[in-house]
């Protein structure tokens, strides 16, 4: 089959609808654990995994941001640097990326994703692959085709039991443990932390983001097998003491970075050590990949700031663990006169825990209900409803509701600058008095939110 813009868009949806992606459907449709699929397709590609050095990170939280930041670090030293993480925004192409040395990243090529697809279809349908176990093996058999000195590899979803635990890393991280995706990975914290640390190997360094007693003992349990495991936030790491004039500079500027930052410099310190990544002692170059990670990686939805007039921000933070930090930060940015006032749009997937969410959102915003284009999605006169029956049991004296219920993202985002809009335009109420801050729309609760919103700000 002969290469064309149409015939690529063809191919790649019909691989979206022969074998389901979680973005087009539930978990219970797509999700496929286990790794005899993956070590057979493996094979069958001649190992691209075993090619290049590899970092591999879980978590339930900030996975995506410490593996952007530590390739965008690892990069600036030189290294051509793989990326590989999901899900993607905009375009399918996102999840594979290679930033080569100190460049800026490129995305997997077309072409070469059409290449692919066109010569393994019939394997795919003989082995009945999963979506995630198709784009693992293309971003693996890219990065061995082109060369990559090292890849920072993401998993999809838990660790022991996903696509990507094929790799023998130099490195494995798990950043945070929280209770999300319970129906897949278990409904405790201690059943979570046994399935992330899954990507532990013998011999391997561990590095946990976050200590926790509850999970500790099932870390400290894993690495038995002669793998030296390092605990981010009880050691201090060699530019930890640069911390604020690092997170002042990151183009990822919400708070929880300083939590990734943190995992980030104890990754560097431990990779230093092991041959082949001496570079990371270059202080200068590891801190420029880091303060540009955004730019360097094409990482987005991340607390990034999709418009100065009005001011809108948006993060797909989706869970009470993450989103907790997000309210937290709107909140400041409310209490410091960034901005004047608070409109959330805000959608919510069916399976996530509304229940822990609700009580975690500002009660002087303006609320903005609606529901993505996937059949995951909670409706938005759902969340309305529960939200307003949450609301009934606020202290007295608490601010009235306001919260709307809109069909379509684009309609919310729409209704949303409308208002903003309206707000920024009343005038003064003196000739002296000075124009108070803007109001701040912020769009988030789920990536497939943020996805559709971010057509509207290209």
């Amino acid at each position: 089959m002969e290469y064309s813009e149409s015939a690529y868009g063809r191919l790649l949806e019909e691989i979206f609808q022969r074998f389901p992606s979680v973005q087009k459907t539930d978990f219970a449709a797509a999700y496929k654990p286990g790794l005899e699929g993956m070590e057979a397709f493996c094979a069958a590609l001649g190992h691209p995994e075993r090619a290049f050095r590899s970092i591999h990170v879980a978590g339930t939280n900030g996975k995506g941001s410490v593996a952007s930041l530590l390739a965008s670090a690892l990069s600036s030293t030189g290294l051509k640097t793989g990326l590989y993480t999901s899900p993607h925004l905009l375009d399918f192409r996102e999840r594979a990326r290679i930033i080569p040395g100190r460049e800026n990243f490129s995305l997997i090529p077309k072409d070469y994703v059409f290449g692919f697809l066109s010569t393994w279809k019939p394997y795919f349908e003989e082995h009945n692959l999963s979506f995630f176990e198709i784009t693992t093996g293309l971003a693996f058999k890219w990065f061995a085709d082109e060369g990559v000195d090292v890849a920072v590899i993401e998993t999809g979803l838990g660790g022991r039991l996903d696509s990507t635990n094929v790799l023998t890393p130099e490195l494995a991280v798990v950043t945070t443990i929280g209770l999300d995706h319970c129906a897949q990975l278990g409904d405790t914290l201690e059943a979570i932390a046994g399935e992330k640390a899954g990507i532990f190997k013998p011999g391997i360094p561990a590095l946990v983001g976050e200590s926790n007693p509850e999970t500790d003992p099932v870390f400290d349990d894993k690495a038995w097998m002669n793998c030296p495991l390092t605990y981010a936030d009880r050691v201090r790491p060699s530019l930890w003491h640069r911390r604020q004039e690092i997170l002042r500079k990151m183009d990822l500027q919400a708070a929880v970075q300083e939590k990734n930052l943190r995992t980030v410099l104890a990754a560097v310190d431990i990779l230093k050590e092991i041959p082949g990544f001496k570079a990371l002692s270059d202080v200068q170059a590891v801190l420029d990949g880091i303060v540009r990670t955004a730019r360097r990686t094409g990482f987005r939805g991340r607390w990034e700031r999709l418009s100065d007039l009005p001011f809108v921000l948006a993060d797909i933070g989706h869970n009470p663990q993450a989103l907790r930090y997000s309210f937290d930060q709107l909140r400041h940015y409310v209490e410091e006169g960034r901005c004047s006032s608070l409109i959330i749009v805000y959608g919510v997937m069916a399976d996530k825990d509304l229940d822990s969410i609700l009580p975690l959102m500002p009660v002087d915003a303006t609320y903005i209900f609606t529901a993505p284009d996937t059949p995951r999605a909670l409706p938005a006169g759902e969340i309305l409803k529960r939200y307003t029956a949450a609301a009934k049991n606020r202290p007295a004296g608490s601010p009235p509701v306001r919260a709307f219920e809109v069909g379509t993202v684009r309609q919310a985002v729409q209704m949303a600058v409308q208002l903003a809009q309206n707000v920024a335009g009343q005038p003064a109420r003196s000739a002296s008095a000075v124009k108070p801050a803007p109001p701040l729309v912020f769009i988030g609760g789920s990536a497939f939110v943020v996805a559709e919103a971010l057509t509207l700000f290209r």
